[in-house]
């Protein structure tokens, strides 16, 4: 295939690029900053926020589209920036790509959707194992641009006919990284409570993309992808009951599990990651 990934220089975006040169594909990359040693056919340089831009990296056709330029928190800029640019870069690159016939979309969702990464509250989730089916608790500019970006994605899968799908990403990493805050969890668990201690390497989170860039399916997906155990070395039912004390358990977390439910990732893509840490 011929794909267009934006945010190709970033974290996720590297880890992608080169899986799907790897795979033979030709990959457009779209990048905010030059980036010479991406493995690309070709690289546009700009905002996924701008229309002419977008259009450029589309170029003659594409078959496939890959987003994931974004702000990555809160803190990376005003309210305004992180909302704003967001979610007009999501909507620019779908709608931009649909219009012109491309039928496959994948984007860059996030675990912060569900508002306790980010809270200025300390929010809690709802329960454990935790799904897509939770409830929202949204008070803060990423957590709302994720939802929008979904409520976007669906909005293009209705209006085009297009096949969309989120990938909630958890703290995505290489190993020096995770190893790294392994460290510090052991140290002080409350640290990554909010996340509910879920991590998944880079090179799973390309791999979760290359499948939902393949498989067969319609309309607009979004599913919950985590590495199957947590970053902390406690039983993660302890963990739980310390930190989100009030958050119900509806099922049983055996030792380390992660306390998020990715079985929608394993149904619909196939999808199960390969790369554990060990502790």
């Amino acid at each position: 295939m011929r794909i267009l990934v934006t945010g190709a220089g970033g974290n996720i975006g590297r880890a992608v690029v080169s899986l799907l040169a790897a795979s033979g594909d030709s990959v457009v990359g779209l990048s905010l900053e030059p980036a010479a040693d991406l493995p690309v056919d070709r690289l546009v340089v700009g905002s996924a926020g701008d229309p002419a831009v977008v259009a450029d990296a589309l170029g003659d056709g594409v078959d496939a589209v890959v987003h994931l330029a974004a702000r990555p928190s809160p803190n990376h800029g005003t309210p305004l920036e992180v909302f704003g640019g967001n979610t007009q870069a999501t909507f620019v690159v779908l709608d931009e790509a649909a219009r012109r016939g491309v039928r496959r979309l994948v984007f860059a969702g996030s675990y912060a959707m569900f508002g306790t990464a980010f809270s200025p509250h300390g929010a809690h989730p709802p329960y454990y194992p935790l799904d897509e089916r939770a409830p929202l608790q949204v008070a803060d500019p990423y957590a709302l641009s994720k939802q929008v970006d979904e409520a976007t994605g669906a909005m293009v899968a209705l209006r085009y006919g297009a096949s969309v799908v989120s990938l909630r990403f958890p703290y995505t990493v290489g190993w020096e990284q995770l190893h790294r805050m392994a460290d510090a969890v052991r140290a002080n668990p409350a640290l990554v409570a909010h996340d509910s201690w879920s991590y998944l390497h880079v090179d799973d989170a390309a791999e979760a993309v290359r499948l939902a860039l393949t498989v067969p399916l319609s309309g607009f997906h979004a599913v919950l992808l985590a590495a199957p155990e947590t970053l902390a070395p406690w039983p993660t039912e302890d963990l739980i009951r310390e930190h989100h004390p009030d958050t119900p358990i509806r099922a049983p977390i055996p030792g380390r599990s992660t306390p998020i439910d990715t079985s929608a990732a394993a149904a619909l893509l196939g999808f199960r990651p390969a790369r554990h840490l060990p502790l």
